[in-house]
């Protein structure tokens, strides 16, 4: 059972989707912020992360691009979530190193298919 990490500072956003995972058969991990994000995928070694961009303390953008400085945590894939897909969020999250972006609201299917991608 893969593995994933949900960065999201929406409480019902990250319920939601966490049980709509659960339900998938993935184990979850979650996390709120920057900070909490890079913890935990230090301490929980997911198999792949969902990385909401727009959040407190640290946004996923630094995130993102302090992750995959980390010689033993940038092989994890990041798909980058944000409800701001403004022109050209979806190229400034690739270059933070981000694997892969979709956009909220969240469609379960197509980011199925985004995550089963990219494990």
């Amino acid at each position: 059972m893969a593995r994933i990490l949900l960065v999201e500072d929406n409480e019902l956003n990250r319920d939601m989707l966490s049980r709509r995972l659960l339900k998938r058969g993935f184990d979850v991990v979650m996390a709120v912020d920057g900070p909490d994000a890079l913890q935990m995928a230090a301490s929980t070694r997911p198999d792949l992360i969902l990385m909401d961009l727009s959040l407190p303390i640290m946004d996923g953008w630094e995130a993102t691009k302090r992750l995959k400085a980390d010689p033993v945590l940038h092989s994890i894939p990041v798909i980058a979530l944000t409800a701001h897909a403004m022109e050209g969020d979806r190229q400034r999250a690739m270059e933070a190193g981000c694997d892969d972006f979709d956009t909220k609201p969240i469609d379960l299917e197509r980011l199925l298919t985004k995550i089963e991608g990219q494990l």
